[in-house]
């Protein structure tokens, strides 16, 4: 079968339940991959917390992070690789009015490093529970301009925020709001989205849309979905990414719904 670019978003699609990775699934994306096809990860994750399922994996093609503002390959040089940043007078300008805003915890992320102005534990893993010195949201800290702005804020404060954001920073600024359980805003640059990434790896390998297959669950999926060769939703997914899907797999993603979905697409032994 002729190369294909397969881009898989992470939560509630390659991961099960319990944000694991199944040996079932490993072991369908290294045959992927062994038959030539570009297995990469599209997530909405940061680099630092998406890392370890990437080594997990076993691959070496590029990876997107922070739907679609970072594509690298990891733990080497890319001389293709890419990086779409915020300011950070943005940054401290929420910093400086955290309380009228109803801010509880701001986090700035770059692809190495991270920052924020407490230790929280109310967002398990996406938002930092230990700060080093170093890590801690302070102008002497900031060394360079992050890529995302991650914001969790008290119930019924987003709208006061995203008002402020669009005034002042809207040109350039996308406010989006995580939704599930957790109150929490992300800011990314305006117009940075998952298929922007996903086009870009499909470019550097020259591979043709037709040939581009694309899972997702969530809200953040949407774009991706839309625009791939085949967009395909999990069985979990909400009702609008398998609306707008070309398929949806027959098992969702705690019963290794992307994996045997792959295997029959692809003819892959496992």
């Amino acid at each position: 079968m002729d190369q294909h670019l397969i881009a898989i978003d992470l939560d509630g699609t390659t991961l099960n339940n319990q944000s694991q990775l199944t040996s079932e699934t490993i072991r369908t994306l290294r045959a992927a991959a062994k038959q030539g096809h570009i297995v990469s990860i599209i997530t909405g994750r940061p680099y630092r917390i998406a890392q370890h399922i990437y080594d997990q994996i076993g691959i070496h093609t590029p990876m997107v992070n922070f739907n679609g503002a970072l594509a690298h390959i990891p733990h080497q040089m890319w001389s293709k690789e890419y990086e779409i940043k915020l300011t950070q007078e943005l940054a401290f300008d929420l910093v400086n009015h955290r309380q009228q805003l109803g801010i509880e915890t701001i986090t700035l992320e770059s692809k190495n490093k991270f920052w924020a102005n407490r230790e929280t534990k109310d967002v398990p893993e996406f938002l930092p529970s230990h700060l080093t010195p170093k890590q801690r949201l302070k102008a002497s800290n900031v060394d360079e301009d992050p890529i995302t702005i991650i914001i969790e804020y008290q119930p019924g404060h987003e709208q006061e925020i995203i008002k402020r954001v669009n005034e002042r920073y809207g040109d350039f600024v996308e406010p989006s709001i995580w939704g599930g359980p957790y109150n929490v805003l992300e800011l990314i640059h305006r117009g940075t989205h998952k298929e922007a990434g996903m086009y870009y790896l499909a470019k550097q390998y020259g591979i043709s849309k037709s040939h581009i297959i694309a899972f997702g669950d969530e809200h953040n999926d949407r774009e991706m979905i839309d625009a791939a060769g085949r967009g395909v939703a999990m069985r979990n997914a909400i009702p609008a990414i398998k609306q707008l899907a070309d398929d949806v797999t027959e098992f969702d993603n705690d019963h290794n719904g992307l994996a045997k979905y792959l295997q029959k697409y692809f003819k892959l032994a496992i």
